[in-house]
């Protein structure tokens, strides 16, 4: 049968999807990337924000088109189908199954019934298939969150902590290095509780220092890592490794105190402010990343300054700014969304604004500096090379580096690149 596989939202949700494309190749269905090859199309869906359901809505409305031609199975699986199932079961008749998340360990048998042949049910347990570029790959940690910040719905649609067994990520591993992998980026919904579940600790730092020994791997990062849990020892830690990069992606969500008390961030100011000073003292050349809230239920102009001025403070390398969405099930579901969206807007736009300055004057030290730089492609117009610095993640936020190169290179190459100006939050440079 031929099938299609649609992936939304987050690298979490990209895992989920790469282990389904696993299934279907371990049962000998042909995985086509056109509708209108396509017998049957699987949509993974986010339902994490408004913006993102409403994507997941218009893809799923696209795809049914195809049912007045060649398509004769529409599935959809993923954070709407876990959040809003009994309702879109009754609105889109057109879909023939939505398979919840807490449905995954099923989703052979239910794949096998829906499209009518045998898919082997052994989710999560069959190598996966990269569906991105072949010398990276995300790797999923944990899922689910014990924390219950106000303004999110992730716990309810996740469930709580669940880490993955230390030896099942490490065989991960070793069989993604095996394949061409260089580069791998954990990711969870909160990487530095990993293994809380198992006796109340974290085992992150011990998680690292084994990665760290996998022949191949160039590069390990990590993705969500809340600050109240960042110990002194997992810097250390990250210092000490070989290969894992000291890049921190830190999602603090506001600069007051009150509103990071009315969000349920277990966080002050004054921590985060002496976590990222603990930070720059083990690693000065340490990248940090963050993600910010604005328009949160009551915050006042005040407040809205008070996250401006940490901004400033810290001096972030990479900072996104979303607005407010208010979300059913949530604590703040309830709370006044008083925060017009128009002033919800022009708040996130002055803290980029702010943050577009910072930026690229830490981009501006780097002219002169040599790098290693992994190659991903050409640029067909200018003809350079473009690729990524250890300062950029894999997901299309923090920028890319474009440089002249001495000799031809192949995706998923290290080289070394000399910084030569500045375009925009991109960097231009010359092989060496």
């Amino acid at each position: 049968m031929k099938i299609g596989v649609i992936s939304l939202g987050c690298a979490k949700n990209l895992v989920d999807t790469e282990n389904v494309l696993g299934l279907l190749r371990q049962s000998n269905q042909e995985i086509v990337t056109s509708y209108d090859d396509a017998d049957a199309i699987i949509v993974n869906t986010c339902g994490f924000i408004d913006a993102a359901k409403s994507e997941a809505i218009e893809t799923i409305l696209d795809v049914a088109d195809y049912k007045q031609k060649n398509l004769k199975k529409l599935i959809v699986m993923g954070c709407l189908a876990k959040r809003y199932k009994p309702q879109l079961e009754e609105e889109m008749p057109e879909v023939d199954r939505f398979i919840s998340i807490d449905e995954y360990a099923s989703m052979g048998s239910i794949l096998t019934e829906v499209l009518g042949v045998k898919i082997s049910n052994n989710y999560g347990l069959t190598p996966r298939v990269l569906s991105g570029k072949p010398w990276m790959a995300y790797l999923a940690i944990s899922d689910g969150c014990n924390n219950r910040c106000a303004f999110c719905a992730i716990p309810f649609i996740r469930g709580n902590l669940h880490s993955q067994p230390m030896d099942k990520i490490l065989e991960e591993a070793r069989r993604l290095a095996s394949t061409g992998v260089k580069e791998i980026t954990l990711v969870a919904q909160d990487c530095t509780r990993y293994g809380f579940d198992f006796d109340g600790k974290s085992h992150l730092s011990e998680l690292l220092k084994e990665l760290d020994q996998i022949e191949g791997i160039a590069w390990i990062r990590m993705l969500y890592m809340y600050p109240d849990e960042m110990e002194d020892g997992l810097i250390e830690t990250i210092a000490s490794c070989r290969h894992v990069l000291p890049y921190f992606d830190i999602p603090t969500q506001h600069g007051s105190n009150a509103v990071l008390k009315r969000m349920r961030r277990r966080t002050t100011r004054e921590e985060i402010l002496a976590r990222v000073e603990k930070i720059r003292s083990i690693l000065p050349q340490a990248v940090l990343r963050t993600t910010l809230i604005t328009g949160f239920p009551g915050e006042t102009q005040q407040e809205h300054e008070e996250t401006v001025s940490l901004v400033k403070a810290i001096r972030w390398n990479h900072l996104g700014a979303f607005t407010y969405s208010r979300e059913e099930g949530t604590a703040a579901y309830d709370m006044d969304d008083n925060v017009p969206q128009e002033e919800k807007e022009r708040r996130r736009a002055e803290i980029m604004a702010v943050q577009d300055e910072i930026a690229r004057s830490i981009l501006m030290e780097q002219i002169g500096r040599e790098c290693e730089v992994i190659v991903e492609r050409t640029d067909p117009l200018t003809h350079m090379y473009v690729g990524r610095t250890w300062m950029q993640a894999p997901d299309n936020v923090d920028g890319v580096i474009r440089f002249h190169p001495m000799k031809e290179h192949t995706a998923g190459e290290f080289v070394t690149v000399r910084v030569t100006k500045v375009s925009g939050q991109n960097l231009i440079g010359e092989e060496l």
